[in-house]
């Protein structure tokens, strides 16, 4: 499983890409990748635009975007497993292929998994979260990673940031949630001291678990 994801059911039509792209402006604003806005733009386009061309106006079209851990993954599903996309280098010249060569060449990664009855052609940018040992992908690291994106560099207020953090920047950020946490818990009646005492227990039970 990967967190946090967005995947929305559309018709393959070129009014679309713009909602389509301003929807992913602001989920990789709030999930603090907004560095990697224009390259993901571009990615939905090209591959929307793919499907539009190669399989029709108007096909049920379906776009996912999540982290999958250190790497953002984009998604187009469509239910045509014949007509598949070429990402190769296409010459100056050529009428088709160049916008396919395009996202080959701003991601990391790419790829066409084929179903039995859709295909889809994905592509991932690598996030500059580093990898955790032991945990990276997991549901819990990327749910984390998410989070501390809203703390923005120094952690001290929440809110989309505008680059990646680092190690220190990111422990601050962690001390951040953690402090209005204990303020939203106090809030609501409860003993902050008694939760983080109980929090302390698991997280110590759990990484014995891992150990051994």
């Amino acid at each position: 499983m990967t967190q946090p994801s967005w995947v929305v059911e559309f018709a393959a039509l070129e009014e679309e890409v713009a909602t389509l792209r301003r929807h992913v402006r602001a989920y990789l604003g709030a999930w603090g990748l907004r560095d990697l806005v224009d390259e993901a733009q571009l990615c939905v386009s090209e591959l929307v635009a793919n499907v539009i061309t190669h399989v029709g106006v108007g096909t049920p079209t379906t776009l996912a975007v999540r982290l999958n851990g250190t790497f953002l993954r984009i998604e187009v599903h469509d239910p045509d497993i014949r007509a598949l996309p070429t990402l190769v280098a296409a010459d100056v010249e050529s009428e088709g292929g160049r916008g396919m060569a395009l996202v080959g060449a701003v991601t990391d990664r790419w790829g066409v998994q084929l179903g039995a009855d859709r295909k889809v052609t994905w592509c991932e940018l690598a996030t500059g979260f580093p990898p955790v040992s032991g945990h990276d992908g997991c549901l819990r690291m990327t749910r984390v990673e998410a989070v501390i994106g809203f703390y923005g560099a120094h952690g001290s207020q929440p809110g989309p940031r505008s680059g990646r953090l680092g190690i220190t920047e990111g422990e601050e950020a962690a001390i951040s949630v953690i402090t209005d946490l204990l303020h939203w818990l106090s809030a609501h009646g409860h003993d902050a001291d008694d939760v983080l005492d109980r929090a302390q227990v698991r997280f110590e039970a759990e990484g014995f678990a891992v150990r051994r």
